[in-house]
């Protein structure tokens, strides 16, 4: 059998993981002061989605939970009409 030469593929495929590795540097680099990055925006929006609870999600910007509520599922149910 001859032996094949995926020589080109092999080439394009180490120029993609060195790209990555170098995206996830750069991104590190612009992240790395702030250690609890992730963990900070959680808690920005778990909060937000317990003041939209106070207000019953009739608050400007709780929009975007109303078509996670009023399910069994989330135990949440409120009148959403203004």
């Amino acid at each position: 059998m001859k032996e094949p030469h995926n020589y080109a593929k092999v080439g394009y495929s180490m120029i993609v993981v060195a790209a990555s590795l170098a995206a996830i540097g750069l991104i590190a680099l612009a992240i790395g002061n702030d250690v609890l990055f992730a963990d900070n925006m959680q808690r920005d929006n778990t909060n937000h989605f317990n003041e939209c609870k106070k207000n019953d999600f009739k608050a400007d910007g709780c929009e975007k939970y109303w078509d996670r509520i009023n399910n069994k599922a989330s135990g949440i149910y409120v009148d959403l009409e203004k």
